[in-house]
């Protein structure tokens, strides 16, 4: 096991013995123990291979035995037992918003409710309500946020779809019986949340190509297995469904089931429009609807699809009719921006606050995977529970950032490290003063604690909007998908302030937020409200967010020249101080 996973379980045990009610102390040696972890700059294997692993702050000795144990094993019977000790419902009501180690202990030891179910029926009867540090708004507040998880049960963050399917497309285009393999679908499309993943094949041997996805690695349960499709469920819970088709048919078979609905329907009709009839088998020169392959219009490709039915290609983005159409009928489709453009990420957290890495580990590893800079916006005081900076310690690290890029110049190294803040919105104010702010390269504000209402959300962002100091606003509504609903916004008036003073709109390209959402951007964009594609990153890992945003960006219908970050450092540098030339 590497440090991330050892980590991984180390929380894991600290939340576990929380729910059994263990000493704060010992829960709180394993939390410890964990970001400790991760925040190592050498292998962990090599520290327990040389029995240093004393040399880690706060690592006693029931420590250190322990994660040698999983370094060397890749077990733990400690964490093993504790785990089998503790009902899987109580570790699964931790999944409820808003639920914490402590509240579901309180439940289970005054109101036996050990699984979601329990929760439900104790809500529904008022039982919550009454008991200490609770009350009548949470007891409400639990009951919506398992609504709130069932209504999104079968769903899935793209992010998880992706790691699942890219293993068994890569083994389909290996198979030799397989002539062309793709994605389609929502996944296809990239939207943000999808339901399940769809393969298409296509070969002169279905059968065979069938049998051999059911039994690939992954694949933990079969639903349904014919001739030509078949349907799987894969590790993670998403079900996965294949169908192969005859090479001819495989451009009609991609498109069709490619989507969305909405699109399809106006490809048909565009294909009636001309004496054609349009199906996922192919089109064909008919009024009626017909497989007859006399009638086929060949098509070797999507692109040829489209060129048959008088339209440039469509990239699969766009296919939601969302004004694809128009704008190919004027041949105004636009070149969307590639992941490649990006430059670096103007939004990332480090160790100073509540990210894994040193800023000389971030500087190295952004520079070794070919960025040209990287800013450092680690949160403000405010946002105590991430370790949030006061301006003396921002301006220590202000300090230390010139020092790395001194460092780099004197090597002949061109990319930099960019200081900066994510600077709480606060409800009548921003968490610094104007005169910190002026002295960072870049500054993102957020909202992280919501107000009341709309109205008062939608205000305090039109005031940090209007502040000359702040480039742009960071993930726009606050939403986790599929964990938590956006905040009350106008966020058409938040756009429209941010057009009038000239302020950036973070893309956040954390898959589990793309904030702002893809819908807005064409709107945002009409205003000339530029985007920045943010990984808002906390470890390294989190660099490849860059690839994941510009997906969404794609989405969005933004090019190259609509998003800040594909500019290069110099031209950067002059669009940060553009807004502040104006003070």
């Amino acid at each position: 096991m590497d440090k991330d996973q050892v980590a991984e379980i180390l929380q894991e045990i600290g939340v576990l013995l929380e729910l059994k009610g263990e000493n704060p102390f010992k829960t709180r040696a394993y939390v410890n123990g964990a970001r400790a972890l991760e925040s190592l700059s050498e292998p962990l294997d090599k520290m327990v291979a040389e029995e240093r692993l004393g040399e880690i702050k706060g690592f006693g000795e029931a420590l250190q035995q322990k994660v040698a144990e999983l370094v060397t094993t890749g077990r733990l019977k400690y964490y093993e037992e504790l785990k089998a000790s503790i009902p899987a419902g109580m570790v699964e009501m931790l999944d409820i918003q808003g639920l914490g180690p402590k509240k579901v202990k309180a439940m289970h030891d005054k109101l036996g409710v050990d699984s979601i179910e329990k929760l439900e029926e104790a809500c529904k009867a008022g039982k919550v309500a009454e008991l200490d540090g609770f009350g009548e708004k949470t007891q409400t507040k639990i009951l919506e946020a398992i609504d709130f998880k069932r209504k999104y049960a079968s769903r899935h963050r793209i992010v998880d779809a992706i790691y699942a399917s890219e293993p068994i497309l890569e083994a389909l285009r290996d198979h030799p019986d397989v002539i062309r393999c793709s994605t389609a679908g929502s996944l296809r499309r990239f939207k943000e949340v999808i339901g399940d993943i769809d393969f298409l094949a296509s070969s002169k041997n279905p059968i065979e190509i069938i049998d051999y996805f059911t039994k690939l690695p992954g694949v933990i349960n079969v639903l349904a297995k014919g001739d030509t499709k078949s349907s799987v469920i894969l590790e993670g819970g998403i079900q996965a469904d294949l169908r192969v088709v005859t090479d001819a048919e495989f451009p009609f078979a991609l498109a069709y089931f490619t989507g969305s609905k909405e699109h399809n329907i106006v490809m048909r009709q565009r294909a009636i429009q001309r004496g054609l009839r349009l199906n996922e088998y192919g089109l064909f020169r008919s009024k009626e609807e017909t497989r007859d392959p006399k009638l086929l219009v060949p098509c070797a490709t999507e692109e040829e699809i489209f060129h048959t039915l008088e339209l440039p290609y469509i990239a699969p983005e766009l296919r939601e009719d969302h004004g694809e159409f128009a704008a190919g009928e004027k041949n105004e489709l636009p070149r969307l921006i590639e992941w490649t453009d990006l430059k670096g990420s103007l939004h990332n957290h480090s160790n100073w606050s509540d990210g894994r890495n040193t800023l000389e580990d971030i500087a190295a590893h952004m520079n070794e995977i070919g960025c040209e800079y990287w800013a450092i916006t680690d949160h403000s005081r405010a946002s105590f529970q991430a370790n949030g900076l006061d301006p003396e310690r921002l301006r220590k690290q202000i300090k230390e950032v010139a020092a790395i890029n001194q460092k780099l110049e004197d090597e002949g190294e061109e990319f930099r490290l960019l200081t900066g803040s994510e600077v709480d919105v606060l409800k009548e104010r921003l968490d610094f003063e104007n005169d910190m702010l002026a002295e960072l390269d870049v500054v993102v504000a957020s909202l992280h604690v919501p107000g009341s209402d709309e109205a008062d959300n939608t205000k305090r962002l039109i005031r940090a909007v209007e502040n000359p100091y702040v480039h742009m606003i960071g993930h726009l509504t606050g939403r986790l998908l599929l964990e938590r609903e956006p905040y009350k916004l106008n966020q058409q008036a938040v756009i429209d302030a941010c057009a009038a003073t000239g302020t950036w709109i973070e893309l956040n390209a954390n898959p589990y937020r793309f904030d702002m959402d893809w819908r807005l951007w064409q709107y945002a964009k009409s205003k000339g409200v530029k985007c920045v594609v943010n990984c808002d990153a906390h470890r390294h890992e989190h660099a490849g967010f860059l690839r994941l945003g510009a997906g969404i960006a794609r989405k969005g219908w933004l090019i190259k020249d609509d998003v800040i970050n594909t500019l290069p450092l110099r031209k950067l540098r002059e669009a940060l101080q553009k807004k502040r030339s104006e003070v």
